[in-house]
């Protein structure tokens, strides 16, 4: 099975890459084409070529979708459970201070890298950013 993509001077049928492989394997912070080799040589750095199969992930432009993914996450979890705490029991604000404003710092810094590699692994199975080898312009 194959899929038509618009580039911007032709259209191209290539072969369909599945989505929820380059998905699960971005998030475990593996390479979305090959699953072996790892995707990034830093917290948040994208490695240039997978060092398992050679492929090139340079072309990913993730962005800004990983913070707002991750602050949209992290917000409606932790105002959800503020409000369920306060409604259930009657809480001091030492307690939030104490449990909520650490678990705000601490959840973004662990939710980042797998919603990175998640988009990485997006745009690598939707041929987004150069991803597409007809068109190596991006």
């Amino acid at each position: 099975m194959s899929v038509t993509i618009r580039t911007g001077r032709t259209i191209a049928a290539l072969p369909r890459r599945p989505l929820f492989k380059a998905l699960t394997r971005g998030w475990r912070g593996k390479c979305p084409a090959c699953g072996e080799g790892r995707l990034f040589s830093a917290y948040l750095k994208v490695n240039d070529t997978c060092p398992a199969c050679g492929e090139e992930l340079f072309h990913h432009r993730a962005d800004d979708a990983p913070p707002y993914i991750t602050i949209l996450l992290v917000g409606h979890l932790l105002v959800g459970l503020m409000l369920h705490l306060e409604m259930v029991w009657s809480i001091p604000p030492m307690v939030y201070l104490l449990t909520l404003v650490p678990l705000a710092v601490v959840l973004p810094l662990l939710l980042l890298p797998p919603i990175k590699g998640a988009i990485v692994g997006l745009q690598w199975a939707n041929y987004m950013h150069g991803f597409d080898p007809d068109n190596k312009d991006d």
